[in-house]
């Protein structure tokens, strides 16, 4: 359950940071019970794109490991601190962009299922240094017992399988201090549904 909670943790630290489809994998995976492959897909990502990680997060990493004195995770580069957020976000999006509704309507029809409380809805533009693109950004908000993971899993599926969308999705829990990703985000996303 540490490990669990440690992951967890360290996917909402790298949002933003990864690509996008990465962060993805290594959620889905470590919730599907493939934590093998989850690290190789996390450490080998940020070595080979040259993501840099703080001394608090290699000692994170360390402690979800079977090897915590991996080659791969000494292969990832080392940072001072948490570099600043690359997107901007905002309540509105560019009228070219694409509509959100249908999107809105699957989240929330199975957001409360999950534990969720909230969710809310900002357009991301990247800045200098962005791994991904302009796109729509979901932020689910919970109960302090629901498994991140696995909502993340949920959600994120039932949008591919509905709408062919792979919008990011991140869930957190309501209350808690936010990694300045997710912060940025919320601060400025337009809540679309309630419980």
């Amino acid at each position: 359950m540490k490990t669990y909670a440690a992951v967890t943790d360290l996917c909402a630290r790298l949002a933003g940071r990864l690509e996008d489809d990465t962060l993805r994998s290594v959620r889905e995976d470590y919730f599907g019970g493939e934590p093998a492959q989850a690290e190789a897909t996390l450490l080998l990502s940020m070595a080979y794109e040259n993501i840099g990680i703080t001394a608090e997060e290699r000692e994170l990493i360390a402690t979800t490991l079977d090897d915590p004195d991996s080659p791969d995770l000494a292969a990832v580069p080392s940072i001072d601190e948490v570099p600043p957020v690359a997107y901007r976000f905002s309540a509105v999006a560019p009228p070219n962009a694409a509509d959100p509704a249908k999107a809105d309507v699957v989240l929330s029809a199975d957001a409360a299922r999950h534990g969720g409380r909230r969710l809310r809805r900002a357009w991301r533009e990247p800045l200098d240094g962005a791994r991904d693109g302009a796109k729509w950004v979901y932020v689910l908000q919970t109960t302090e017992n629901a498994n991140l993971l696995g909502a993340f899993a949920g959600l994120s599926g039932r949008l591919w399988v509905v709408l062919k969308e792979k919008w990011p999705l991140e869930v957190v829990v309501e209350g808690r201090l936010l990694p300045p990703y997710q912060a940025a985000a919320v601060t400025v996303a337009p809540q679309v549904w309630s419980i």
